[in-house]
């Protein structure tokens, strides 16, 4: 450990000395040069004196990882171990049996099967228990470690051992694995009259591909006039992709995304490569804080270009784009690279990381060192923290006791109840949570002796330390107590309060049991305001081109 914290030390020393020189590249490359020269020395005095034995991969990967973090949460080492997770950032696609792992106190469940793939073809279902996977047990797994034997090269054997709520005997399924591709374009659908849906989850090699799909089948089957982009909670991915899928609506050749750095083969504008497929079509993008980088991309281009309008909360605010650099032995640093900036010349990163404050914290951009600029038809935008939706909704729900039944995973274990006595449910068009199946509920988590300690109470601990070392709380003890008294969570009465949220984070969780990913949206959307919002703005034409400042 001393040895590991030594090198992160030096590490440290290394990037600072390297952001801090601008004195030349003579200068530059013998400040590299004596740094490095430096560490060798270190690492060989270390390894001919240390009294213990050194793991040098890991004290080196250590190192690396300390001191990458120290420029941006993005520049990161990808060691040759984690190579499949780099191609599947890029490209959705891994060898595996096509489900997602999860773990509740010691046992490690399957908790999503994707349709259509090899685990849920072959009858293995959300809350089975892992025993065994090929003979190895997997008791004191990690789910890191379970998901890397799970997945392999496509047409191997994989067997399983699994145990199932409401069945005594060992259940044991063999069948092969296969080269498992997901579909970044979640879910399409006809939402109101002529006003089709299509949820977008990541911008992967084929997401332009699969989106063109989606839309020319809204557009052929039902005669779609509008259409409604779900971007929510989508973090981004390749620049390309977004370029492309720009391309389906805006002229050949438009300018949608330039990304400027040091290096000269960092600095590149964007064009959209082909001519414009849905012309006509009426946008609306839907965005929240989780949308990001790619997604900012397309909602700030369309904004910037005034082709759609943008509904939803404000987004994430990462203009940074990253490449990936092999640096030999099969590793990998992505690294970031240049910032973007869209049509209308703005730049959306919210947090300079470039320049830290003395404990090594960073601050969001101040609104009043933002910048106006103008959309194709005038209207005013913003730099400097995200995209702001023309529409700005909010997220009203509260950090309430349905957050913390979930964050004990309790949700997930009534599921694995539930389903052992009921084969079937409504589908989410129409399934409503029943009076009954809600206090069933009640009474599993009472059973559970579900608990939880609020946020508040944790802060009131940490308040009542600072009142007693202050001396305050022999003169304030009667208030102390009573606000104690009244933050103290009442378990029965939260939970009938918030009835609402629980039953609809409950029915979520049912609804990938028997609809998997597609029918959780489904169901979802039944109440989601901003897709109404979307739904009225495309629909009232005037409004629309209002919005977008067009004269119609």
């Amino acid at each position: 450990m001393q040895k590991a914290n030594a090198f992160v030390l030096f590490f440290c020393f290394l990037t600072l000395n390297l952001q801090a020189e601008s004195k030349g590249t003579d200068t530059r490359t013998f400040r590299i040069s004596k740094n490095l020269s430096i560490f060798n020395s270190v690492f060989r005095e270390l390894d001919a004196f240390y009294v213990d034995t050194l793991n040098y991969d890991k004290m080196t990967a250590t190192a690396i990882n300390e001191m990458v973090s120290r420029l941006d949460p993005y520049t990161v080492y990808i060691p040759e171990k984690e190579t499949d997770n780099l191609k599947f950032m890029t490209t959705g696609e891994y060898g595996g049996i096509g489900a997602l792992i999860t773990k509740s106190g010691k046992d490690l469940y399957i908790s999503e099967p994707y349709e259509g793939m090899p685990a849920q073809r072959n009858d293995v279902r959300a809350g089975d228990i892992l025993l065994e996977i090929n003979k190895k047990s997997t008791a004191n797994l990690t789910v890191s470690q379970v998901s890397n034997l799970l997945k392999g090269t496509p047409n191997t054997l994989v067997k399983l051992k699994l145990k199932r709520v409401g069945i005594t005997k060992i259940i044991e399924k063999e069948f092969l694995r296969e080269k498992i591709q997901v579909n970044p374009v979640v879910y399409t659908a006809l939402v109101a009259d002529k006003v089709g849906y299509v949820q977008l989850s990541d911008f992967t090699d084929k997401s332009a591909t699969e989106m063109k799909t989606a839309i020319n089948n809204l557009v052929k089957n039902q005669h779609i006039e509008s259409l409604v982009i779900d971007i929510r909670n989508n973090g981004g991915g390749l620049i390309d992709e977004a370029v492309k899928i720009l391309g389906f609506f805006v002229p050949k050749g438009s300018d949608v995304v330039q990304t400027k750095g040091k290096s000269e083969f960092t600095n590149r504008t964007y064009k959209t490569p082909t001519e414009p497929v849905f012309t006509d079509l009426r946008i609306a993008v839907l965005v929240n804080r989780s949308s990001a980088s790619a997604s900012e991309i397309v909602a700030g281009a369309m904004q910037d270009l005034d082709r759609g309008i943008i509904i939803g909360e404000k987004t994430f605010g990462k203009g940074l784009v990253q490449n990936i650099r092999p640096i030999g032995y099969g590793g990998n640093l992505k690294v970031t690279t240049a910032k973007y900036y869209i049509p209308s010349g703005r730049c959306i990163q919210a947090i300079d990381y470039a320049h830290r404050n003395e404990d090594g914290s960073v601050g969001r951009v101040p609104d009043s060192l933002t910048t106006e600029f103008k959309t194709l038809h005038g209207r005013t935008v913003r730099d400097g923290g995200g995209i702001i939706p023309d529409s700005l909704t909010a997220d009203n729900r509260k950090l309430n006791i349905a957050y913390y039944i979930f964050a004990q995973n309790l949700y997930f274990e009534y599921a694995n109840k539930f389903v052992a006595t009921h084969p079937t449910i409504a589908k989410p068009s129409e399934f409503e949570l029943s009076n009954e199946d809600f206090d069933d509920f009640v009474k599993f988590l009472t059973e559970k002796k579900f608990t939880y300690k609020s946020e508040s109470e944790k802060m009131y601990a940490e308040f009542l330390d600072l009142a007693r070392s202050e001396g305050i709380d022999k003169y304030a003890a009667e208030a102390l107590k009573n606000l104690e008294i009244k933050i103290k969570p009442d378990v029965q009465r939260n939970i009938l309060d918030n009835k609402a949220d629980v039953s609809e984070l409950l029915s979520l969780e049912l609804m990938k049991r028997y609809y998997f990913q597609k029918g959780q949206v489904e169901f979802s959307l039944r109440k989601d305001n901003d897709l109404k919002l979307a739904i009225r703005n495309l629909t009232d034409q005037a409004l629309y081109f209002k919005i977008l400042n067009i004269n119609k």
